[in-house]
């Protein structure tokens, strides 16, 4: 009796573990994964040797720093909606006290193709106006009595314009530009591009301003520099800038001259390379920059304040002082940035 006892207790524990291995096992429920949060800020600065803007110097190839700040909102992960204002600071002819940028727009995503289509403002606050030809009821535009010879005005009693080389400047040269860019990631390393920029009123010359460019960027491969965290890139972009005929405030002032009620603004080609090296939120940038206007073309462009040196080799129909200018020749710019995200810098 005791032996069946026995027997039927240990085929009772064996029964009761198979049919405890054959019950189904309740998962562990997932967590859930993270909310997906739509907002996120950019924000960041920088300090550069020299300011260039398509091959023009906008700092007098002085010292310039600038910022910027742009919320954010993704429609979904691959449509951002954005706006933004930066700041930099500049040396312009008509002495304006900075640049303030306001722009907005969309990018979308699609696969290896990111794209951005936006506005783009460009405020220049603060300016004076030189042109004694454009008086009160002159037509002109641009007229005011700030334009008058001093000191009832700003022109210089000599030149009617600015002072040395007698060039014109209005006291507002704010305009804004329409975009198009696209950004394809081939690979790891590299990426090329393609922008298109439009303007009815570049720089308020009174002239239409088209700008196209291509680019391309080869990004080395993280192990480059060991576990350093340092990164590096070598990027360049050749463009084109074309530009329309002004309007009578920068026309050349002579009587039976052809281009008294406005020229034709010199279109040209610009370019860049340089190479870039990364860490963390660091970017130092150095790069070269060049045009092919001609000195006598890049003064009646930019009315530069600074040309000092006039030459028969400069003289032409839009440039008839023979004022020669630097601000649009070879220049090598470094630039230090630091750029953040919210969502990734400031968790």
């Amino acid at each position: 009796m005791k032996k069946l006892v026995l027997l039927a207790t240990a085929l009772a524990m064996v029964s009761g573990s198979a049919l405890a291995a054959d019950m189904p096992v309740k998962a562990v429920k997932a967590p859930p994964p993270p909310a997906f949060d739509p907002w996120d800020v950019a924000f960041g600065s920088a300090i550069m040797n020299d300011y260039i803007f398509r091959g023009v110097t906008q700092s007098n190839h002085k010292p310039s720093v600038a910022a910027y700040f742009e919320p954010r909102y993704n429609v979904t992960k691959d449509v951002q909606l954005y706006i933004g204002v930066s700041g930099e600071s500049i040396s312009f002819p008509n002495r304006a006290a900075g640049e303030l940028d306001i722009y907005g727009g969309i990018r979308p995503t699609f696969g290896m193709f990111a794209f951005d289509f936006g506005l783009w403002g460009y405020i220049y606050p603060g300016g004076k106006c030189f042109n004694a030809f454009a008086f009160p009821g002159s037509g002109i535009p641009g007229s005011e009595t700030g334009c008058l010879v001093s000191p009832f005005g700003n022109s210089d009693p000599v030149t009617l314009g600015l002072p040395i080389n007698g060039n014109f400047a209005k006291r507002d040269a704010s305009f804004f530009e329409a975009y198009a860019k696209v950004n394809v990631t081939i690979n790891d390393q590299w990426q090329v591009g393609a922008n298109e920029y439009y303007s009815p009123n570049f720089l308020n010359l009174g002239a239409w301003g088209d700008y196209a460019s291509l680019t391309a960027k080869w990004t080395a491969p993280s192990t480059t520099f060991g576990t350093s965290g340092v990164g590096m890139y070598v990027s360049g972009e050749f463009g084109r800038q074309w530009l329309g005929t002004s309007d009578r405030f920068y026309g050349t002032q002579i009587v039976g001259q052809i281009y008294r009620f406005g020229i034709p603004e010199p279109s040209y080609n610009t370019w860049n390379i340089g190479v870039g090296f990364t860490y963390k939120v660091f970017t130092l940038d150095l790069r070269y920059s060049d045009t092919n206007l001609s000195k006598g073309a890049c003064n009646a462009f930019t009315s530069d304040y600074t040309a000092s040196q006039a030459s028969a080799a400069n003289v032409s129909l839009i440039n008839p002082g023979g004022f020669g200018s630097n601000w649009c020749g070879a220049a090598g710019i470094a630039k230090l940035s630091a750029d953040l995200t919210a969502m990734t810098n400031l968790k």
